[in-house]
């Protein structure tokens, strides 16, 4: 099936073709089959391949398609590359993506027959996008996957375009994530300039010749992170991603879980060599991911925004991937996304049909007591929220326990402040969950009338979420529960370049495991009964927030802290150049020139007034004029 992986990201592609072309004249019912039995056929696709890819002794593959860029001596081939990382890598996009999809053709019911088609047109866009960006087999295409992720991202968070807010949310998302892509796009600069190529291969063997001695690779390896830190909303450039959920909720769970966020995971771990080569940088990266996590954990405390709750959740939980790459765990880090790609995605379907059944109502403070209306929902929403607080057994405790002892063994002040963003997320999430479910309704009375449990196409996908975020932590099993870990061993070929050089660490014992893992998990349990003490019947009183808590409510106030650093004084600057240069300098210079020969046209033009007198005495009068010109010249 390998020569065919070119048909999983053509089938999206395909779907993007035929709802976006056809979008006037297909029903709803065509336009969802389209764009979700497109996915589904990729994931099918995908599946086989990963069967394939699983077997021992496989190795990386590259598939080439056409020639692309070829100047001088200079390759770039449009090829796709499948090895143990992007086949997983397919399998969470196309699977998550499915399920989003079938979600989204009943929870976009209501929009009409060309939004509807023109919806699934910009997902199925988004799918294809971040395909081509796991499975180029260059810098170069990842690239283009990662711009086409950038462009989707801003189609679908200002897809109700009507609302200016939407839009300007989807421009914050859109304008930052180019400062990211600027530096992506240095690097690629940087290793065609010092490695003459930028395919994987050619890289990693040209910069393991190097060592880690080498003063390129740190750069290379820096200018990269600028890109991840703004594709997967890390410190400074993490604004747009908690603004981002103006778009549909179906849209939020698939960058939230399925596709953008992750990329600059993704975009590490296959580079992981070049971290390994570059401490530095890698601690870097370790403290900018706590210190995101922290941070993030800290807002999402105080929000009362069903969806913020979730967003700044994510940016906390990328924040540890981060911190998984920066201390050396990439396969602990492939594992949390993994893992939080099938809780995260049910915690916003599972937000999403809440706000379906409160008519569109977001703030938790006017929900509560809805688990005797949404029983499927409130069941399937209470595992998500055990799995992302990382209660024992479920996927969430796995992998997250995993980075908790990665970050032991490197740094013990890292490890405290990571445990404790692990208790926030517990406490927040927990708040979430009791406001929204437990206790009395606080809604108006039409809306309670109207409150129902969702329908199949979207409690369906729930329950297959909840399912996978209860089992999908055993495949990273470690060896203290007398296995080995699955994952470990089928991503050991992705990370076997950078094994020589990784500087061993101290191993943890057994029995400081045993101990780590315990202290955690009963850290986790207290810290949710403090939440269920304080909000299982939480009454909302209406009082404006003070101190701390209104900090945290206004999330730091970094918004405003960015638009009066950055956002006022661009605009003063724009103002002075409008002003200054362009309607002072450029537009009074070009009417000038305008305006002169107008005036000058308008004189010339009374020479030709058609009085035959008048010519013959110009005429001698230009005769004469020549004959002096000519007699001074002599």
């Amino acid at each position: 099936m390998i020569h065919l992986v070119w048909l999983v990201p053509f089938l999206p592609l395909l779907g993007f073709l035929v709802n976006g072309l056809g979008r006037r004249y297909l029903s709803k019912s065509l336009a969802g089959i389209v764009g979700s039995g497109a996915v589904v056929a990729a994931f099918v696709i995908s599946l086989l391949i990963f069967l394939e890819v699983k077997a021992p002794g496989f190795q990386a593959q590259v598939v080439p398609l056409f020639d692309f860029i070829s100047a001088g001596s200079l390759q770039i081939p449009f090829a796709f590359q499948v090895d143990q990382l992007s086949a997983l890598f397919l399998l969470i996009i196309t699977g998550v993506g499915s399920l989003i999809h079938i979600y989204s053709t009943s929870y976009m019911h209501d929009e009409s027959n060309e939004g509807f088609a023109r919806y699934f047109a910009y997902l199925n866009l988004f799918v294809f996008s971040m395909l081509i960006l796991v499975l180029g087999a260059n810098y170069v295409m990842m690239f283009i996957g990662w711009e086409g992720v950038g462009l989707c991202s801003y189609l679908l968070i200002g897809f109700w375009f009507k609302n200016t807010a939407y839009n300007n949310a989807a421009k914050k998302a859109f304008i930052m994530n180019r400062i990211g892509d600027l530096g992506f796009l240095l690097g690629i600069f940087t290793m065609i300039v010092h490695f003459g190529s930028v395919s994987f291969p050619d890289v990693f063997t040209k910069a393991a010749a190097l060592g880690e001695g080498s003063k390129v690779i740190p750069v290379i390896a820096i200018l990269l992170f600028v890109g991840a830190a703004g594709k997967s909303a890390q410190l400074p450039l993490y604004t747009w991603l908690p603004d981002a959920m103006a778009g549909p909720t179906p849209v939020s769970a698939l960058i939230h879980a399925a596709t953008m966020v992750t990329a600059g995971i993704y975009m590490i771990a296959r580079s992981n060599i070049l971290y390994t080569l570059a401490p530095s940088i890698q601690t870097v990266v370790a403290v900018i991911g706590l210190a995101t996590a922290v941070l993030a954990a800290t807002i999402a405390l105080k929000q009362d925004d069903i969806k913020k709750v979730l967003a700044y959740s994510t940016v906390s939980q990328l924040g540890y991937m981060f911190l998984a790459l920066g201390v050396g765990a990439y396969t602990t880090a492939v594992f949390h996304v993994m893992t939080h790609a099938f809780f995260k995605a049910l915690l916003f379907l599972g937000s999403g049909s809440v706000i379906h059944a409160m008519g569109g109502e977001q703030n938790i403070n006017k929900m509560g007591g809805l688990k005797k209306y949404m029983p499927v929902t409130h069941i399937t929403f209470l595992i998500g929220c055990l799995a992302i607080a990382g209660i024992p057994g479920l996927s969430g405790f796995f992998s997250k326990d995993e980075i908790l002892a990665e970050t032991f063994i490197s740094n013990k002040i890292m490890y405290g402040i990571a445990l404790l963003t692990a208790l926030m997320t517990a406490f927040y999430m927990f708040r979430l969950y009791y406001i929204t479910f437990c206790g009395k309704f606080r809604g108006t009375h039409e809306q309670e009338h109207h409150l129902h449990e969702s329908p199949a196409a979207i409690t369906i996908p729930l329950i297959i979420l909840a399912v996978l975020s209860v089992v999908g932590g055993y495949i990273g099993l470690p060896e203290v529960f007398g296995t080995h870990s699955l994952l470990k061993e089928y991503l050991s070929p992705v990370f076997a370049p950078s094994a020589p050089f990784i500087h061993e660490h101290e191993h943890l014992s057994h029995s400081t495991e045993w101990l780590l893992m315990a202290l955690s998990s009963v850290l986790v349990i207290i810290t949710i009964f403090f939440a269920r003490s304080w909000y299982r019947n939480y009454e909302d009183n209406g009082q404006p927030r003070t101190g701390i808590a209104k900090i945290l409510e206004n999330k730091w106030y970094v918004d405003e802290l960015y638009d009066a650093i950055i956002v006022k004084p661009l605009m003063m600057l724009s103002r002075f150049f409008e002003e200054a240069i362009e309607k002072s300098g450029i537009d009074r210079l070009v009417n000038g020139v305008g305006r002169g020969i107008h005036w000058g046209s308008q004189q010339v033009r009374l020479l030709q007034s058609g009085q035959v007198g008048f010519y013959i005495f110009a005429m001698v009068i230009g005769m004469v004029v020549l004959f002096v010109i000519g007699f001074l010249l002599k």
